[in-house]
């Protein structure tokens, strides 16, 4: 059995919706949103591009047909035999569908839609809907991690801003993303990690890194360091602890900058007496970046106690907004269990205690590409419109009685800008105002093809200022 197999990438409940569409239905248009209200853009539109340049451009083979038929019946659904089989043999096996969407990058409120997906074969209207679960998910997960992003660059950059000197703020810099082993899939890593790189320059996420070349042409899109681990580190025993520092900056000050993760016995221990006094000349003579990492302990109070330890060791100068800075370039790296409000809280603490957040870098895992789900920005893929055998669009929409926030938009949708920002448009009432869905895909054609700087600038220009 083939793991790609295009036919069964979506939910079994799918099988059989060929046969439930009225008589005479020559198409069907649906639409994807993050669904509700926010009062301005908090949603990044992200990841559609690595969609269909992987599922949507390999086509679907006879082969494909016979096992997908052979699944079905044993799972006791019917199955569209002829509509797939007339999809390889007239189409070539590529999925007879139009894709309009908003430039990837865009930032958008609640409520708008990201995409919207038509039919093009009056014989297989059905292929609209069946491709609902596979590019709902491809989309949600990518665009909530963007999303979640931001809001964690927005958050930290005004700490930044006030105690880093201008040209030293590189807010890009601070959050480095240690998420691939908390993922569920080698997949869901290199998408999260794409996602986060939107706003962010560094990962630890290979995978991330390699999504990106593929499907955004990024030669490199994330940056490094060497960095040790509690395995290097308490290889050597506590009684060679030291050595063990040593060797990292005799092996790696030459790349600049090296993270050293010392907390396997007493991190206090560590900062005071090794870095602080047995270390101390060898760190300056390196010249490199030398990151502290505690790895354990509060996270809020050790990294703050540790920059206050290095300070005292190292010595501080105050940089040209008032703010201490630690000399000789030492810093602390702050990555183990902690929140975005937690890092608003070490960043605080050290404005309130004069140090400037230039002290300090961050990282993330879990946090930031495992706590997310689809609820989160409320994503949904709706039907919006059927065209008869007439040539005529129907308006179709949901309406729940008691449920009004799972209403859906009726008709054929456009994006326009109203007031200043991107809404939600029927497409007849667009006029002469510009329809910001761009034609994305047609049957097994790639009409855009954006690049991952394109995205990045684009995410960036859209995110001002925290509200």
């Amino acid at each position: 059995m083939k793991p790609d197999n295009p036919i069964l990438n979506t939910d079994s409940y799918k099988l059989s919706h060929h046969l439930q569409y009225p008589p005479g239905t020559r198409g069907m248009s649906a639409y994807v949103e993050a669904r509700g209200q926010s009062m301005w853009p908090d949603v990044v539109f992200f990841g559609l591009q690595m969609f269909l340049k992987d599922m949507m451009q390999r086509p679907v083979t006879r082969q494909d047909v016979a096992e997908a038929e052979e699944i079905a019946t044993l799972h006791g659904l019917p199955f569209n035999r002829e509509g797939w089989l007339w999809i390889v043999s007239r189409h070539g096996g590529y999925l007879p569908v139009r894709i309009e969407a908003l430039p990837e990058g865009t930032v958008v409120r609640r409520g708008v839609p990201l995409l919207q997906v038509t039919s093009t074969d009056p014989e297989s209207p059905w292929v609209t809907a069946y491709l609902d679960t596979a590019l709902l998910r491809a989309v949600w997960y990518p665009s909530s991690v963007a999303s979640n992003a931001r809001k964690i660059r927005e958050q930290l950059l005004p700490y930044y801003e006030r105690t880093t000197d201008p040209e030293r703020v590189a807010i890009e810099t601070r959050l480095h993303d240690f998420g691939a082993r908390s993922a569920t899939s080698r997949e869901q890593a290199a998408l999260g990690g794409a996602a986060h790189l939107v706003f962010f320059e560094r990962t630890d996420t290979l995978g991330a890194l390699v999504a990106l070349r593929n499907h955004y042409g990024a030669p490199m899109a994330g940056y490094s360091l060497p960095a040790s681990e509690h395995a290097t580190m308490t290889a050597w025993g506590q009684g060679q602890e030291t050595q063990a520092y040593r060797t990292m900056l005799e092996n790696f000050a030459r790349y600049g900058a090296v993270s050293v993760v010392s907390d396997s016995y007493d991190i206090s221990h560590a900062v005071a007496e090794i870095w602080g006094k047995a270390l101390k000349e060898d760190v300056i003579r390196s010249g490199a970046t030398v990151l502290v990492r505690p790895d354990s302990g509060d996270p809020v109070d050790t990294p703050v106690q540790v920059v206050a330890q290095l300070a005292y060791a190292f010595g501080t100068e105050l940089n040209g907004r008032g703010y201490k800075l630690i000399r000789h370039g030492v810093r602390v790296l702050q990555g183990d269990g902690i929140s975005t409000a937690d890092m608003g809280m070490v960043l605080g603490r050290m404005e309130a205690m004069g140090f400037s957040a230039d002290n300090i870098y961050f990282g993330t895992g879990s946090n930031l590409i495992q706590k997310v789900n689809r609820d989160a920005y409320g994503f949904t893929m709706k039907a919006n419109a059927r065209l008869t055998e007439e040539g005529r669009w129907v308006d179709l929409v949901k309406r729940p009685a008691h449920i009004a926030d799972k209403a859906s938009k009726s008709g054929r949708q456009a994006v326009v800008v109203e007031f200043g920002e991107l809404a939600a448009c029927r497409l007849e009432d667009v006029g002469r105002r510009q329809n910001h869905l761009v034609p994305v895909y047609e049957d097994g054609n790639l009409l855009v093809d954006w690049s991952f700087d394109e995205i990045r600038a684009r995410a960036r220009a859209m995110s001002g200022p925290p509200r």
